[in-house]
């Protein structure tokens, strides 16, 4: 018995750890079961991909510092955390470096080479709610290959949160020093080595011609249908 009560307590300890999900989630979510948050609209449809302010509206699927895998699903718009073989997908490396999300009313269309899905954005600060729509500035592109297919990621900054004032890539390369490093090599190793392939780093200019074509994509998506 001295040697089963530890196995046993292990295992309902990762048990627990990979089917409940602790993470703080936005006031306008309603968890509906263990797996999926419902908003009070679609995120992907129902979402302006711009404020008032100009600035470009990211919903957070993933908070810092935490390794959930969730992903905002198609078409219902929902927060699912996404299954593998059955499984909560649960990242097995260091968590997410900033807070990651998709920018609603975006397509990467696989015709141009993407992976059809919204535009993938991470936003460099401190850990907000899951679900939570922030207003972010984009200053960045992080260019990756995932399986030889476009994953290119915009890096965001929330004017209101520390490195808000950050404006482009060479700002943020100057001012501090090993962000872009950082985010670099959480991406193209947290699938393990050689899945993902960088591409190196491109300015707030190539950030916000991806979002203005992702954005004419989605609109001709909705047109067509």
């Amino acid at each position: 018995m001295v040697r089963i009560l530890p196995a046993m307590l292990v295992l309902w300890m990762c048990t627990i750890t990979v089917e409940v999900d602790h993470v703080p989630v936005a006031k306008h979510m309603t968890r509906i079961d263990r797996f999926t948050l419902v908003g009070t609209r679609n995120l992907i449809s129902d979402i302006d991909p711009v404020g008032p302010d100009g600035l470009v509206r990211v919903v957070v699927e993933i908070p810092a510092g935490t390794c959930d895998k969730y992903e905002v699903s198609k078409p219902e718009g929902h927060l699912c955390w996404e299954l593998q073989d059955g499984v909560p997908r649960v990242v097995q490396y260091l968590p997410y470096p900033g807070n990651y999300g998709m920018i609603p009313g975006t397509l990467l269309d696989k015709d141009d080479g993407g992976d059809g899905d919204p535009l993938d954005v991470l936003v460099v600060g401190p850990m907000v709610p899951r679900g939570s729509v922030i207003e972010v500035r984009p200053i960045a592109v992080l260019r990756l290959l995932d399986g030889g297919e476009v994953d290119d990621k915009i890096i965001a900054v929330d004017p209101a949160a520390p490195l808000g004032a950050v404006a482009g890539l060479s700002e943020l390369q100057s001012r501090y020093a090993g962000v872009t490093e950082i985010i670099e090599t959480w991406f193209t190793n947290y699938k393990g080595p050689g899945a993902i392939k960088s591409l190196g780093w491109q300015d707030s200019t190539n950030a916000t011609e991806m979002f203005e074509f992702a954005r004419k994509n989605y609109l001709k998506s909705i047109q067509d249908k």
